[in-house]
């Protein structure tokens, strides 16, 4: 049994709506559904009944719900005063954040934070969008980092987890040049001649950003896929040794289009620009945390 299904049964008790509660939890509404049967499994009888709407709690899940919130709350209770106790001394921070955006942004970002509060101690987990969600909701970080586009929102409660948009970057095709300094791939590349295309994955946040600008094209280019990971430096690495072509973000490869070592696959027609935003749990009244959020969005409204 994972704490996970006790969470996901809880919600769906709050919301009284599979779909509802499944946004809320942030997964699809049929690995939701998945969780709940998985639980009633572990517990062995319903916990949902199905047959009304909209669903509602079996006598066995009422019971189980009361004792499952209880349980809950003395867990995360007890979880609270070993984080406290087992916290970096001093002005930190426990971050999440996507890999790229761990590499590319928050160095300097940290090293800005650091000319105005002093020594700040950061933390800093480089992870996935769906892992980084998961700290956040869980209370394993103070701050994510993450990219978004109006049309690949993270369904996260604005009325709990609030945001600043820090940045933005943009994921735009990359090639290799050529001795005349153009790019060896250049979009939109031709049936005959497919450019080889080293692309994300499907589930990637980077991979839902190209499938929507893809999407978006008049006209469909011509690639022929040669390697994929969700990683952008992966990529990267693979189009530095002119493997191919990759939409990358900017930030990643801002010395390299300087330098004249990777040059654009296409015109700005083919790119997509993303915010970055930096998010916090509303209800963490860290008077650090709180300092630095206004000073945060106050630099932002400035401009400076």
């Amino acid at each position: 049994m994972e704490i996970k299904w006790v969470e996901d049964f809880i919600a769906l008790a709050q919301y009284q709506s599979f779909s509802r509660a499944a946004e809320f939890r942030n997964v699809t509404q049929s690995g939701f559904s998945r969780r709940i049967q998985s639980l009633e499994q572990w517990v062995g009888a319903e916990l949902i009944d199905r047959s009304s709407f909209p669903p509602v709690l079996t006598p066995a899940g009422q019971l189980f719900r009361e004792v499952a919130e209880d349980i809950l709350n003395r867990l995360f209770d007890t979880r609270a005063i070993i984080r406290t106790e087992k916290r970096i001394g001093g002005k930190s921070l426990q971050i999440a954040a996507g890999h790229t955006i761990a590499l590319n942004f928050l160095p300097a970002w940290l090293k800005a934070l650091s000319a105005h509060f002093g020594d700040v101690r950061a933390r800093v987990v480089p992870t996935n969008v769906h892992d980084s969600i998961l700290m956040l909701v869980n209370g394993n970080c103070e701050l994510m980092f993450a990219y978004h586009h109006p049309e690949l929102p993270l369904h996260l409660d604005p009325a709990k987890y609030e945001h600043l948009t820090v940045g933005i970057d943009t994921l735009m095709p990359a090639s290799r040049p050529n001795l005349r300094s153009a790019p060896m791939y250049r979009l939109p590349g031709t049936a005959k001649q497919p450019l080889p295309h080293i692309s994300y994955t499907e589930t990637s946040y980077f991979g839902r950003c190209l499938a929507l600008l893809l999407g978006r094209a008049s006209s469909a280019p011509a690639l022929l896929l040669h390697y994929e990971s969700d990683m952008a430096e992966v990529l990267k690495k693979m189009v530095m040794e002119g493997e191919g072509m990759a939409w990358l973000p900017k930030s990643a490869i801002a010395a390299e289009l300087d330098a004249g070592e990777l040059v654009p696959a296409g015109p700005p027609s083919w790119n997509l620009d993303i915010e970055l935003r930096v998010y916090r749990d509303a209800s963490n009244r860290s008077e650090f945390l709180d300092t630095l959020w206004q000073h945060c969005r106050a630099v932002l409204q400035s401009g400076v």
